[in-house]
């Protein structure tokens, strides 16, 4: 493909500032990474948070690179160039472009939101197979393009990646693709280039303001999603929107396609009637614009309504029969790292789940509260390098519906862990006036904390250990280190013998 059939991608979506040298030369790749430019390659110049590309370009120049995109103005660059007003949201499309736009090839199902994003992902891939047809799913914990599983490097990967992994999906057959969108990456523009024809809003709580540093920035990086459905050369496009949210009905009035709204508490277009929640799992009936049908799940907890209401709007939207949902709902066991059950003889539950913001751990913790039949025993903490007021709020929400609370280490990347906890214990101290009959204890060492709760769990209580889910590792200071809390809480009952 040459730069200049490249190059057309960019037309009525990026402006084009000055174009220098012969634009037909033949491009074999594109990169924005000046280490991996070798010969015949596009090198996109993109400013990043931490590193500013266009300081590579003689690097690039020197690796063998065959054509330039940049946003800055170059010189002394003998080789054949385009300056944009924004290359980070032309190196999506030049992507693909590239890799032959395969967005336009599926089905593209883009779910958003704090929370909830990998559960109806997972779901909606199980509803969506019910159709006979093969589904590749993007997201938090893996990868999958057919039968072939590949681990996460991001909940959504970069613009290149993800355009590449799209092309997988289509020679390899699939019909859709269900992906988890964040907001850093509709804020990066890492999904330009790509078509969506639904789009999913889950809730939106206080998450990312590290990076958002204010909601209503975090808010307006979500809505891109669905003020972007409009356009483009598919029809049939939908928005499935929770209205309980109170940021839903924004969207709805912004939506520029039209929407289905779900909800619990307010009138909506899928509903929930007649719930019932226990440690198996959940029945309910669902009221849809098709009609009403009941659905029973493995899936645990009132946040999972929610979760499996926006999967089923999806599916009806698609062209899914009620039984066919029902069918598929019900082969969900469960989801990786989501109130993830560890069983090994034991009197009492072990749940794993990866609640790492307030309302996360507020849902999981409500949830166990309907279903308990002893003491709930938390064990949570908050990662380091990341939104700090989040902190004391998860260590009040944790006394607020736990027993016994333990707070502990998470990710503590570059942080002191102790320093962490210290602004946790902010918010449990302030609890604890409330709550003084709950017992809090602090322990730094994540194993040490973990066995700790297993240790003092009874029969009829429910151990959660909360925030890092289905991860497999801590990062401790630039090091990732091997750590499951599955694994961990798995061996520390096996060790109780014969007190399980």
């Amino acid at each position: 493909m040459t730069f200049a059939t490249l190059i057309q991608a960019l037309e009525g979506q990026v402006r084009v500032l000055d174009r220098h040298g012969n634009l037909d030369v033949p491009i074999n790749a594109i990169t924005d990474d000046s280490r991996a430019v070798s010969t015949g390659n596009l090198f996109v110049a993109v400013t990043g948070e931490r590193v500013d590309g266009h300081e590579f370009i003689p690097a690039a120049v020197r690796g063998g690179m065959a054509a330039l995109v940049s946003q800055q103005p170059v010189s002394g660059v003998p080789l054949p160039f385009v300056r944009v007003d924004d290359s980070r949201r032309a190196l999506g499309l030049l992507g693909s472009r590239f890799y032959g736009d395969p967005s336009s090839h599926m089905r593209m199902i883009g779910v958003t939101g704090t929370n909830g994003k990998t559960t109806t992902t997972y779901v909606c891939k199980a509803l969506l197979e019910a159709l006979g047809n093969s589904v590749g799913l993007i997201g938090t914990v893996v990868y999958q393009i057919g039968e072939r599983t590949m681990p996460a490097t991001h909940t959504t990967p970069g613009s290149l990646e993800l355009q590449q992994l799209l092309a997988k999906m289509v020679v390899g057959g699939c019909a859709t693709a269900v992906m988890e969108v964040s907001s850093h990456a509709l804020a990066q523009d890492r999904t330009s280039g790509c078509e969506y024809d639904v789009a999913v809003f889950s809730n939106l709580t206080q998450d990312h303001l590290d990076f958002h540093k204010t909601m209503e920035e975090y808010f307006q990086a979500k809505l891109r999603l669905f003020t972007g459905l409009e356009g483009g050369g598919k029809a049939n496009k939908r928005a499935i929107v929770n209205i309980d949210d109170p940021y839903g009905s924004r969207i709805v009035e912004q939506s520029s396609v039209p929407v289905w709204t779900y909800a619990l508490k307010t009138k909506a277009d899928l509903r929930a009637e007649a719930v019932r929640l226990s440690l198996q799992g959940t029945t309910f009936t669902a009221a849809t614009p098709v009609g009403s049908f009941p659905i029973e799940s493995h899936l645990v907890g009132e946040h999972n309504v929610y979760n499996l209401l926006a999967a089923i709007g999806v599916a009806l939207h698609e062209g899914a029969t009620s039984a066919q949902i029902r069918e598929a709902v019900a082969r969900v066991i469960n989801v990786p790292g989501r109130f993830e059950r560890v069983m090994a003889g034991q009197s009492f539950t072990v749940a794993v789940d990866y609640a790492h913001t307030e309302d996360a751990l507020v849902r999981l913790l409500t949830a166990a509260q309907t279903l308990k039949t002893g003491r709930i025993i938390t064990v949570f903490g908050c990662g380091g390098d990341r939104d700090r007021g989040k902190r004391p709020k998860m260590g009040e929400a944790a006394v607020r519906y736990s027993d016994v609370v333990i707070s502990t280490s998470d990710n503590p990347r570059t942080e002191d862990p102790l320093s962490i906890l210290e602004q946790v214990e902010v918010g449990v101290i302030k609890a604890l006036r409330q709550r003084p009959e709950v017992q809090y204890r602090k322990v730094p060492d994540r194993r040490e904390a973990i066995e700790e709760a297993v240790r003092e769990a009874q029969s009829g209580d429910i151990v959660l250990i909360a925030g890092k889910g289905h991860e497999d590792y801590q990062i401790i200071g630039t090091k990732k280190v091997h750590f499951d809390d599955r694994e961990v809480a798995r061996s520390a009952i096996e060790r109780l013998g014969t007190r399980v």
